[in-house]
């Protein structure tokens, strides 16, 4: 492999790690989010880590491989925008929840934020499948997300 192989590797590493340690600082799981109602499905609280730093790991060989299987430059740019557009929205649902302790505000936007992921498989399983099957588990977790954000907004409401 030439040096210039490694850039995408790299670039894909550092943004991952990038949105996962912003959204760490981010996530603020100290005395309002314990004081929440929370459904007996919530997850105990090492899960969460593990399952970030899978799915971070699996979305930067997804981008890589996308990116690499790309047959364009326009292509390439588009691959590269949905992740960037998809990290952002990571980070707002994380804004939202925890900083702005709107779970309600938080749901709305994890449509925007399943939505985002969805799209990522089917533009990138256009491109390679292997791509498109490496973003599964991360729209599982995201699924999983939802219905215990749903569950916590039910059980707490209102907010603000």
């Amino acid at each position: 492999m030439t040096r210039a192989a490694f850039i995408p590797i790299g670039i894909a590493t550092l943004a991952a790690i990038g949105v996962a340690l912003l959204g760490g600082t981010i996530t603020d799981l100290g005395p309002w989010y314990e004081s929440l109602a929370k459904p007996a499905f919530n997850p105990p609280r090492p899960v969460f880590p593990i399952a970030w730093t899978t799915i971070f790991a699996l979305t930067a060989v997804a981008a890589v491989t996308a990116w690499r299987a790309a047959r364009d430059s326009r292509t390439s740019d588009t691959i590269i925008g949905l992740f960037a557009f998809n990290g952002f929205l990571n980070l707002l649902w994380s804004m939202l929840f925890f900083r702005a302790q709107r779970p309600d505000w938080a749901l709305y936007e994890w449509v925007a934020l399943w939505l985002s992921i969805a799209l990522l498989i089917v533009y990138c399983g256009r491109v390679s499948r292997l791509a498109a099957l490496l973003l599964v588990p991360y729209i599982v977790w995201v699924s999983a997300a939802g219905v215990l954000n749903w569950e916590i907004v039910r059980l707490n409401a209102p907010f603000g």
